[in-house]
């Protein structure tokens, strides 16, 4: 199988472990009805956090995810900032925000996604599909991380 190799993997690759479990606590003011954590939700929160607080309870159990991840274009603007302890990895994630210019930016979207891409792994249902939205920019490497997390026969189209 290919692998994606990317500077930092080596610092990502287990890093959604050592996420701290968050619980869900529901505000009743923005719901309606009692609350019910079986139900739709809406979690407001860093996606790393809210990805780990529904493992307890949907891990397995989701039929669908679809996500909009920054198409890192270099005019977002967008900044990495997961709170990975190693700190030669701090060190090279202090050139934010991510930008046109910086030649390391493919890079550090990896190194973004990849920690989700494991949760949501987690959390997929065996028989469940998840749906990216990218442009051209770095769909390549979505589709190389997605097939070393989920397996290349899981590729559908």
């Amino acid at each position: 199988m290919t692998e994606l190799v990317f500077k930092g993997k080596e610092f990502v690759y287990n890093h959604h472990l050592t996420v701290p479990f968050r619980p869900l606590v529901p505000d009743e003011t923005k719901g309606i009805g009692e609350p019910d954590l079986d139900g739709n939700l809406i979690i407001h929160g860093d996606n790393l956090h809210a990805l780990k607080a529904l493992l307890p309870t949907h891990a397995g159990k989701v039929d669908c995810i679809f996500i909009d991840p920054p198409y890192n274009t270099g005019n977002e603007g967008w900044a990495y900032n997961d709170n990975v302890n190693s700190p030669m990895i701090k060190e090279w994630l202090k050139a934010n925000p991510i930008g046109i210019e910086d030649g390391l930016r493919h890079d550090k979207w990896a190194c973004m996604m990849w920690p989700r891409l494991k949760l949501l792994h987690e959390l997929l249902a065996e028989d469940g599909s998840l749906w990216i939205t990218l442009d051209d920019n770095e769909y390549h490497r979505a589709k190389c991380l997605a097939d070393e997390i989920f397996g290349e026969e899981s590729f559908v189209a």
